[in-house]
């Protein structure tokens, strides 16, 4: 790596480059991990993209629920991508570094496509809870105009905010050590590499998270709480369960989701916990796309039942 600079009086250097330690204690796995991730970045755009192309080509599934659930499938596409990639780079090369700006690069899309996740899960839930809460109701309010408005807020500000956080980042010099111990940029530990002061970045962050991260798991956990409370109201057993079905894939894929990211990113940073954060991320970020198709087509009969015709039309075609 080329120093390009002085800090001050304080003969630090500043780097270009970061080194992505990733999983580079295992190195005996390093190939096992490289046909794992493939095979899961893989199966994870076969199981997006699949579910992408059952909503638009099947009629019946023209709907909210089918709506949201393909951009959310577009989203998981492009969140894997973000992460997937590098990493299968690294452990097939051997290739570690990173240079800043494509570091700050990856945690952009990464932490904007996290808030977009955040956004669309809300707006499902809402979608759940019009549904059960309202179901006379919910042609009427959950319109193919709101649905729209409702998407593209969700990318569109997660988008925007997180380029605004980013755009402060892009300022910081990094002095070294230039080691990230993780598989990709993440906020925390690049933020730490920083030899600016840094506590300002941190309060516009915790800012951030109060704003545009922490309502919309609010409002999914309030949505659930009514939704939950007006099925334990259905006198039938068989109501319940009906009732139930519409929302547990959803419920499921939001429990994974929120439960990984808030062990990786409430929990104290120490290095007792850091490999455990490791894991979470790979949770949450490799893991979290690829089950999501599958909780939606093996629990959801539409989806199985569309993806039945179109195989039966792709064999007798």
């Amino acid at each position: 790596m080329k120093p390009t600079a002085k800090k001050g009086q304080q003969n630090q250097t500043s780097f270009t480059e970061f080194i992505l330690l990733g999983f580079g204690d295992l190195p005996q796995l390093q190939p096992f991990l490289f046909f794992l991730f493939l095979m899961i970045y893989m199966a994870t755009l076969a199981g997006n993209l699949l579910l992408i192309v059952l909503v638009v080509a099947d009629q019946r599934l023209h709907t909210p629920m089918y709506f949201f659930l393909g951009n959310l499938s577009w989203l998981e596409t492009c969140y894997s991508s973000t992460l997937l990639p590098r990493l299968l780079a690294s452990l097939l090369t051997g290739e570690k570094t990173i240079s800043v700006t494509g570091c700050i690069t990856q945690l952009y899309f990464f932490g904007s496509l996290a808030g977009v996740e955040c956004w669309l899960l809300s707006v499902m839930s809402y979608d759940r809870y019009l549904a059960i809460c309202k179901p006379l109701h919910y042609m009427a309010l959950m319109n193919g105009r709101l649905c729209l408005q409702m998407v593209v807020v969700s990318w569109l500000g997660a988008l925007v905010s997180v380029a605004f956080l980013i755009s402060l980042m892009s300022t910081l010099r990094f002095c070294g050590p230039n080691e990230i111990d993780h598989f990709f940029c993440d906020f925390s530990p690049v933020l730490t590499l920083s030899c600016n002061d840094t506590h300002w970045l941190k309060v516009a962050a915790v800012v951030h998270s109060s704003v545009f991260t922490f309502p919309p798991f609010l409002l999914t956990l309030a949505s659930y709480v009514c939704i939950i409370a007006t099925i334990l109201r259905i006198p039938s057993t068989s109501g319940r369960q009906k009732a139930f079905s519409t929302c547990s894939s959803h419920l499921i894929v939001v429990t994974l989701f929120y439960g990984t990211l808030i062990v990786v990113y409430l929990l104290s940073d120490s290095d007792a916990l850091r490999d455990l954060h490791k894991v979470c991320s790979v949770f949450y970020g490799v893991l979290t796309p690829l089950v999501n198709p599958l909780i939606y087509s093996l629990r959801n009969k539409e989806v199985k039942e569309a993806l039945r015709k179109a195989l039966l039309r792709f064999f007798t075609f």
